[in-house]
């Protein structure tokens, strides 16, 4: 029985890591896309230039969103490891 609740508590510990995983990636590659357009259509607007600059802004968040969550997941994937270590040395 208690084998089973330590089993339950891994898996709890999985089933976390997984959804932080999903918010961080979300929040690291929609706040850069929304903040670079918006800057562009802003300088779009104000200069005339439409949609030059909302799709340079575009594609130079895609490009940092891109190294950003390239950089998240060679960080979450060590962290996975430890976890997996940790479960294995348990057992």
């Amino acid at each position: 029985m208690e084998n089973k609740k330590n089993e339950k508590t891994s898996d709890r510990a999985y089933y976390l890591f997984a959804i932080r995983i999903i918010g961080d990636f979300s929040v690291s590659i929609a706040v850069p896309v929304v903040v670079a357009v918006l800057i562009g259509q802003y300088i779009d607007e104000k200069y005339g230039y439409k949609p030059l600059f909302t799709i340079i802004g575009f594609a130079l968040s895609a490009i940092i969103s891109a190294k950003i969550v390239y950089n998240k997941a060679k960080l979450y994937g060590d962290e996975y490891q430890k976890m997996v270590s940790s479960d294995k040395n348990k057992k």
